[in-house]
């Protein structure tokens, strides 16, 4: 028998059905609702400058939430504690940008507009490769000590090995110069705005599907179990270190492929493009959004875009009376990041996410959402 909707909620006869992706008409409807939004509501706002501009903003939401899922899974799902994220974004950046503008591709690799597109699969496989590299002490460390490892992953990747020696090749100096039409995937040049996003939005939801399936599966067990609790995990057979570098490779290629996305946002790449900061302001997204959802690392990501954008759209009238204040931006930029972490940690400690799901809840069980 398939499940029927109640009142008071839905009700499934197996595993199969509980663990369906449309379990009722109104999930389905929403989901849909959601699709049209993400891929033809925002870009239709680019029908203005100021729609542009938002549809630019969604598109850094995007970027975001890429590189906050592989933190996610890190930090949400298996337990492990990471502040050198923005690391693996960089190798996959370079990797990429190396392969659409060094490797000598057959013409017809050219031609077809596929240079860029395997660059994006290469990227995430390096990434996740220089992961595990790191990821290998959490077989023996966790902890404090896991994250001045991680630490120490950002700190070697981008300010020797990028800058000393990956940014250096052909004479370039700090920075890879990418020329409009250089991006190309099939007879499409990605250049402009809505072209972007909607790179954006289709490599998102690929990742978002991959992760909710993976956390499904076994390695997602895994996963919640080692977080949950380590050594019952392993008397329970599990094999801890093999999921555990599992983890870091899976989050490395999701890394990898966000730094892939960020070359077709960007004219020229440099090593301060990911600093140390942008690996602080991941874990502060997933703190806000919520630790442990796939939707914490969105909602959290669009509240810090947003919030910064409407910052920086406010001082930009009071610079009228005090020219300072765009100076100092940053500083109040960093002043407001750290504001929103206490303020949620103390008032909201599980995330927005949470109360995302209070929400769905009133309305799935109403009248009885009691």
């Amino acid at each position: 028998m398939s499940s029927v909707w109640l009142p008071c909620g839905d009700y499934h006869q197996n595993y199969v059905e509980d663990q369906g992706w449309w379990q009722s008409k109104f999930i389905k409807g929403k989901m849909i609702l959601l699709l049209a939004i993400v891929f033809i509501g925002i870009p239709s706002l680019a029908v203005s400058p100021e729609g542009e501009y938002w549809v630019s903003v969604a598109t850094m939401v995007g970027y975001t939430a890429m590189g906050a899922l592989g933190v996610q899974l890190l930090i949400g799902f298996a337990g492990l504690l990471t502040l050198g994220h923005a690391a693996f974004i960089a190798v996959g950046a370079y990797t990429s940008t190396m392969l659409v503008l060094q490797f000598p591709w057959p013409q017809f690799i050219v031609d077809w507009g596929l240079a860029y597109p395997i660059s994006i699969v290469a990227a995430g496989v390096a990434a996740g490769l220089w992961s595990v590299l790191f990821g290998l002490p959490s077989a023996r460390v966790k902890g404090f000590y896991l994250i001045l490892t991680t630490m120490g992953a950002q700190f070697i990747t981008v300010d020797f090995v990028l800058t000393q020696y990956v940014s250096q090749i052909g004479g370039r100096g700090q920075a890879f110069s990418l020329p409009p039409g250089t991006i190309k995937i099939g007879p499409w040049v990605i250049e402009s705005d809505v072209q972007i996003y909607y790179v954006m939005a289709v490599l998102l939801t690929l990742m978002v599907i991959v992760l909710a399936n993976l956390i499904r599966s076994k390695p997602g067990r895994a996963w919640v179990a080692i977080r949950d609790n380590d050594i019952a995990a392993e008397a329970l057979g599990i094999n801890i270190v093999w999921y555990k570098l599992l983890s870091f490779f899976v989050a490395g290629f999701m890394a990898g492929v966000a730094g892939s996305f960020w070359v077709c946002n960007t004219a020229a790449l440099s090593p301060e493009h990911f600093p140390w900061f942008l690996s602080l302001w991941l874990v502060g997204v997933i703190l806000i959004g919520g630790v442990g959802s796939i939707q914490g690392a969105i909602f959290g990501s669009i509240f810090m875009v947003v919030i910064m954008e409407l910052l920086q759209m406010a001082a930009i009238p009071i610079a009228d009376y005090y020219p300072q204040v765009l100076f100092s931006f940053a500083y109040i930029k960093d002043m407001a990041f750290g504001l929103a972490i206490c303020a949620f940690l103390i008032y909201e400690p599980n995330g927005l996410a949470y109360r995302w799901w209070q929400a769905k809840n009133y309305f799935n069980l109403w009248p009885f959402s009691y």
